[in-house]
């Protein structure tokens, strides 16, 4: 099959590794990375980048779902793989039979998979603030007792920040809150002489933010692939990151459009002089966000062309005008780099009111991945 047809995303691998040292080189040097590739790798692909970081030596991953982890196996990843959400209990035997390491989301949670009478590898949650999964912190008694199910294999403890992102007075100090009393959570169980797990805290923001902290394990998302979740983010950490995902497209056909004319569903956008359009083969069904309709660009020969019009769910419509020698199969560039202009993941984010993590992990399955 011909690659880069009809629309396609290129990932640069040699981007994804400079990001993996990147990374490496600010976080303590007993800290290992344990990417999420959760999502399809927030769009990127999951199978393709799992083997690639597997490559480059890491070996600790996390996704959201069990399916996600059973197709990691299946693609080859022999690594540790946690998952990071809810598993079925109909579902417990995926666990033992694609040697997947399951959250324990809570106590009851835990009894269920102790009651599964088999061995299961377990990382159990700690709710320090975010009011999502996890026992909460302050029911040490009740974390306690997970440690005395006997079908549980515990290897890992680990929370989630949830303001790491932020840069007000009032986000460090719940974060320094959350870290505190994780921490705490972590010494009282070594003081019970429970032991033989690791830890992780930060994922993206965590270290991008607080690089000092020291546990074993950082679940590094979107920043892996080199995006941050807005452009007006701000971090601390001294990274130099690189975007891995470029998402392309071609000009199917170029037509005149003259002054009081409308195109369209909706009719939402008419012409108000002469005009030269050109339909491109990606929608909505791809992943472009319908809330660019008449506000979102494009680039084409290293300019920049507007969408006009509703986005469809299989083309969209620019403005072309002024652009000399546009004709079809033209390539057009909706993310990533052409010539000496750049349209980024976050800007994308920004003008559809959303942010990077939505943009990228909504890229459907139609795209062709293409490592280059």
């Amino acid at each position: 099959m011909y690659q880069r047809g009809r629309a396609w995303i290129e990932l640069n691998l040699s981007h994804l590794a400079h990001n993996v040292k990147q990374f490496q080189k600010i976080l303590p040097k007993t800290c290992a990375l344990m990417p999420a590739i959760k999502a399809n790798a927030y769009g990127h692909g999951a199978a393709l980048i799992g083997r690639a970081l597997e490559n480059m030596g890491i070996s600790d991953f996390c996704v959201a779902s069990l399916g996600e982890a059973i197709e990691l196996r299946n693609a080859g990843i022999t690594g540790q793989i946690l998952v990071l959400g809810y598993t079925s209990p109909y579902q417990f035997s995926e666990l033992s039979r694609y040697h997947l390491t399951q959250t324990v989301i809570d106590l009851s949670y835990a009894k269920q998979l102790n009651d599964f009478k088999e061995p299961v590898c377990v990382h159990v949650s700690i709710d320090t603030g975010m009011r999502r999964l996890g026992e909460r912190s302050e029911n040490i008694e009740q974390i306690c007792q997970i440690w005395k199910l006997k079908n549980l294999r515990i290897t890992g403890v680990f929370s989630h920040l949830c303001t790491a992102d932020g840069q007000s007075a009032a986000d460090h100090r719940f974060t320094r809150e959350q870290i505190s009393r994780f921490n705490a959570n972590i010494d009282f169980l070594h003081k019970q002489g429970f032991s033989g797990f690791k830890t992780h805290l930060q994922s993206s923001y965590g270290v991008l933010n607080y690089p000092e902290l020291n546990y074993d394990y950082a679940r590094i998302g979107i920043a892996l692939y080199g995006v941050l979740s807005s452009p007006s983010d701000r971090i601390s950490a001294k990274v130099d990151l690189k975007p891995v995902l470029s998402l392309k497209s071609r000009i199917e056909c170029v037509k005149e459009l003259h002054m009081g004319e409308s195109i369209g569903y909706g009719l939402t956008f008419t012409a108000p002089k002469e005009m030269k359009i050109a339909a491109v083969s990606i929608g909505y069904a791809d992943g472009i966000p319908r809330e660019l309709s008449n506000k979102g660009h494009v680039l084409v020969h290293g300019k920049k062309a507007a969408i006009i019009g509703r986005i469809c769910m299989d083309q969209l419509l620019i403005d072309v005008s002024g652009l000399p020698d546009i004709s079809s199969g033209d390539e057009v560039v909706l993310i990533g780099c052409c010539k000496d202009r750049e349209i980024s993941a976050a800007n994308i984010a920004e003008y559809a009111g959303t942010i990077s993590n939505e943009i990228l992990s909504r890229l459907g399955n139609r795209l062709e991945r293409i490592p280059v």
